[in-house]
């Protein structure tokens, strides 16, 4: 698996900084989804259109091909087991909308990614929280909240971490300073992690 983030640094070398804090985000989302728990992802604008990259990469076959569990198969039959993708278990925060925009209204938008992390979170889920600056107040509240109900917080964010760098077992510092900067090398980033934990469990 170390094979892509080989390749990335290759084609990014200003990510060689990043290699061991990818390859320890790499290992705790793993041991969640070994855990059979999942990925919960948050950001806002630009990330949170990656989380729903990130989230997709992931729920379907990104680079290899994706065998359904036998079990599956056995109780769908051929026909259905064959057009089904083996799939990681990961939730987008920002693209669940109706809930967003009922608490939003209804309650302090600030905490809308914290309440779903509460509603959604379990121990051992992992929540990987993107911000570029590390200083948006609502994932930082999510990260909060993750930690308190006992699960693994993985950030990405650019050069300083911000304050959300405090609440993370792993902070991923891209390093620029530049929002579109920054998020230029989120992409690379977390298309290696989808890649890596793709070869681990569908390999």
């Amino acid at each position: 698996m170390y094979d892509y983030l080989s390749d990335c640094l290759k084609r990014y070398p200003a990510l060689v900084i990043c290699e061991n804090d990818i390859k320890y985000a790499c290992d705790l989302i793993a041991d969640s989804f070994r855990s059979e728990c999942k990925l919960l992802i948050c950001g806002n604008g630009g990330s949170a259109s990656d989380s729903g990259h990130i989230a997709g990469e992931l729920l379907k076959s990104f680079c290899a091909k994706r065998k359904v569990d036998e079990a599956v198969r056995k109780v769908v039959g051929n026909d259905v087991a064959d057009n089904l993708q083996g799939a990681l278990p990961a939730i987008s925060l920002p693209d669940m909308v109706a809930i967003n925009s009922a608490y939003a209204n209804d309650c302090n938008p600030q905490y809308c990614f914290a309440q779903l992390t509460y509603g959604l979170g379990r121990r051992q889920d992992t929540l990987l929280c993107i911000s570029t600056s590390g200083n948006a107040k609502n994932v930082i509240l999510a990260a909060i909240v993750a930690k308190a109900k006992h699960m693994n917080v993985v950030g990405l964010t650019g050069a300083t971490g911000g304050v959300l760098a405090q609440h993370c077992d792993i902070c991923i510092k891209a390093p620029e300073s530049e929002t579109f900067k920054v998020q230029e090398l989120h992409l690379p980033i977390y298309h290696t992690l989808c890649l890596m934990l793709e070869q681990i469990f569908f390999g």
